[in-house]
């Protein structure tokens, strides 16, 4: 398999994560949609700009994210990340810090599945 097939599956997995989330949410709100209300009105009201950054609480949630082997949030906060503007090396130092408090597991997760991440989401950004 060339490179390029293999970025490119890579991308679809990504992306392919981000709309299981979506769908996953979806079905989830139509089964019981008081929780889905309140839970959505507490997690908007969390990320919302206050004493602090919008950016820096998704640079929080990636941490804890990766820190909790969150597969699906770690791709969904990395992407909240870079579309909060954090740069390619704010996200690695977040993971560094992860990283000093996780260990290996951390890691293993930074040197894959949030590079990757990085990678297609910030081509996603520049082709839109």
């Amino acid at each position: 398999m060339s490179q390029e097939q293999q970025d490119n599956q890579q991308s679809s997995m990504i992306q392919q994560a981000l709309q299981e989330y979506k769908e996953g949410l979806g079905h989830f709100t139509e089964k019981i949609p008081n929780i889905a209300r309140k839970y959505n009105a507490f997690t908007e009201a969390c990320f919302a700009k206050g004493a602090v950054s919008q950016k820096e609480k998704q640079m929080i949630a990636l941490g804890v994210s990766v820190f909790s082997q969150d597969e699906y949030c770690i791709i969904y906060h990395t992407k909240g990340c870079l579309d909060q503007g954090c740069t390619e090396k704010e996200i690695l130092e977040i993971i560094g810090v992860t990283a000093a408090f996780g260990g290996g597991a951390v890691m293993s997760q930074a040197v894959t599945l949030v590079q990757e991440a990085i990678q297609e989401l910030e081509g996603s950004q520049q082709t839109h």
